[in-house]
C-alpha cells in the first residue's frame, strides 16, 4: 500500500520528525485535552506540503470530496470513526439525510457520495440523499457504475425530510459556496454537519490560518519546535477586483513584504530554493483561484485571461478577499511526478489519505489541477503506531508527523 516516494531526507524535517517521536505520548495527551475543549468537525480533509525542511498544512476542507480515492483498507477505521462521532453528536440516531454538492454531471464526485454513504450505512443509519436542485426523485450512476438515489427535498415546519424520511441528522456534503439556501436556514431539532457558518458563504480561509497560527504555536512551545516549520506566513487583502485591477497595489505590497519574510527565513534555515507565494481566494475550494507568484511585479503585470481566471471561483463566486499563503515547495515524487499527502478525518481520527500526483507540474506549482491522478495510502497503523526503533524516514513514522499536522489544522 505505500507508494515509492522520493523524498528528502535530509536536513530540518528529520529533525521535526524525530521531536514528534520522542513527545508522542505528550502530543497524544495533548490532543486529547484539546478536543476536550473544542468541538472537531465531522469530517475534513487537509492538504499537506512536505518541503524537505518544512511540512505545513496549507487548505482544510470541511465539505470533503474525495472518499473514493482513499481506498479499501483506511473503511474499517473510517466505519468507527464515524460511529463514535454520530453517537456523540446524536445518541439515537435512526437516520442520516446525506446532500451533496449539485454538479451531479461529474461522476468520479458521484463515487465519492457512494463511498461516503457506504461507510455511514456501515454505522447503522438509514442514509438517504436529497439534492438541493432536484425536483423529482433521480438514479444516478457513478463513475464505477453504482446507483445512487438523488431524492427532492421537502421542509416541514423546522425540520428538513424527504418523502417518508424524517432524519435525527444532517451530513452536508455540499460547501455552500453558491449561499446558504433558505431551505437549510432555521432548523430545529436536527443537528446539521458541518454547521452552516463552516461553508463557503461565510467562512474565510484568513481566519482559519489566524486561529491555526495560535494552534501552531501552542504546539510548537510543546514539543520545543520553531512554529513557522509548521505555519506557513501568511497575509490578506480585501476589496479586490481583478477585472477592474482594484487592490491591486494592495496584493503587490503585500506579497512583496511577504517574500521578504519567507527569505529571512530560508537564509536562517540555510534553505536554497526560490521563495514563492499562493494569492487564493480567501473563500473557494476545487484549486480555484489560485495562482503562484515569486516576484510582486507579477501581480501588476496579469494579463487579461489570469485576471479572468482568479476573478471568479466554484458557482460564479466573485473573488472580493484573497489570502497570500507562503509558497511550500513539495520534494515528494512518486515515479518521478511531484506529489503531495492529502489526509482525511472523521472526528477526531484519521482515517486515511493518498497522495495527489501531477506529472506536468513542479515543486511549486499547484497540483489540485486538472492531470492529476491519486494514489491511495492506507494510514491506520502509521498514524497511530509511529515505531521509533524504525528511524525518522521510515515510513510508519513519516506518515504519524503527517496524521500530527493534519489533526492541528
Amino acid at each position: 500500500m505505500v507508494p515509492h516516494l522520493v523524498t528528502a531526507l535530509t536536513g530540518p524535517l528529520l529533525e521535526l520528525e524525530r521531536r514528534v517521536l520522542e513527545a508522542r505520548t505528550a502530543i497524544e495527551r495533548w490532543f486529547r485535552l484539546f478536543w476536550q475543549a473544542h468541538e472537531p468537525p465531522f469530517y475534513c480533509s487537509v492538504d499537506l506540503r512536505n518541503s524537505g525542511f518544512k511540512l505545513a498544512p496549507v487548505d482544510t476542507n470541511l465539505f470533503p470530496g474525495g472518499f473514493n480515492n482513499l481506498g479499501p483498507a483506511f473503511l474499517p477505521l473510517a466505519v468507527q470513526a464515524a460511529t463514535t462521532a454520530i453517537e456523540r453528536l446524536c445518541p439515537q440516531a435512526k437516520n442520516l439525510l446525506l446532500v451533496p454538492e449539485s454538479h451531479t454531471r461529474n461522476r468520479w464526485y458521484l463515487e465519492n457520495v457512494a463511498t461516503l454513504a457506504a461507510i455511514l450505512r456501515q454505522t447503522g443509519l438509514e442514509i438517504r440523499i436529497g439534492g438541493l436542485t432536484v425536483r423529482e426523485k433521480t438514479e444516478l450512476e457513478t463513475a464505477t457504475g453504482r446507483k445512487i438515489l438523488l431524492e427532492p427535498l421537502q421542509r416541514e415546519g423546522a425540520r428538513l425530510t424527504l418523502e417518508g424520511f424524517d432524519p435525527c441528522a444532517i451530513l452536508l456534503n455540499n460547501d455552500l459556496s453558491a449561499g446558504i439556501p433558505a431551505i437549510l436556514e432555521g432548523l430545529e431539532g436536527q443537528v446539521l454537519l458541518p454547521p452552516l457558518h463552516a461553508g463557503w458563504a461565510l467562512r474565510r480561509k484568513s481566519r482559519h490560518f489566524a486561529a491555526f497560527d495560535e494552534v501552531a504555536g501552542e504546539f510548537a512551545r510543546l514539543i520545543d519546535i520553531d512554529p513557522w516549520l509548521l505555519d506557513p506566513y501568511y497575509a490578506s487583502c480585501g476589496e479586490i477586483d481583478f477585472h477592474a485591477r482594484a487592490g491591486e497595489e494592495c496584493l503587490a505590497s503585500n506579497v512583496a513584504a511577504l517574500l521578504e519574510k519567507i527569505r529571512a527565513k530560508y537564509l536562517e534555515y540555510g534553505v536554497r530554493e526560490t521563495p514563492y507565494v499562493a494569492v487564493k481566494a480567501d473563500a473557494g475550494t476545487y484549486g480555484m483561484g489560485v495562482m503562484m507568484v515569486r516576484d510582486a511585479a507579477e501581480v501588476r503585470e496579469l494579463n487579461r485571461k489570469q485576471r479572468n481566471k482568479m476573478a471568479v471561483v466554484k458557482e460564479g463566486l466573485a473573488v472580493e478577499q484573497v489570502i497570500i499563503q507562503e509558497g511550500v515547495h513539495t520534494l515528494e515524487r512518486i515515479e518521478d511526478k511531484a506529489a503531495e499527502p492529502v489526509v482525511y478525518m472523521i472526528d477526531r481520527t484519521v482515517i486515511g489519505g493518498f497522495y495527489r500526483v501531477h506529472g506536468a507540474r513542479a515543486a511549486d506549482e499547484n497540483l489540485n489541477a486538472p492531470g492529476m491522478q491519486f494514489v491511495p495510502l492506507a494510514f491506520e497503523q502509521p498514524c497511530t503506531v509511529p515505531d521509533p526503533g524504525a528511524g525518522c524516514d521510515a515510513p510508519p513514522n513519516r506518515f504519524y508527523a503527517y496524521g500530527v499536522a493534519a489533526r492541528l489544522a
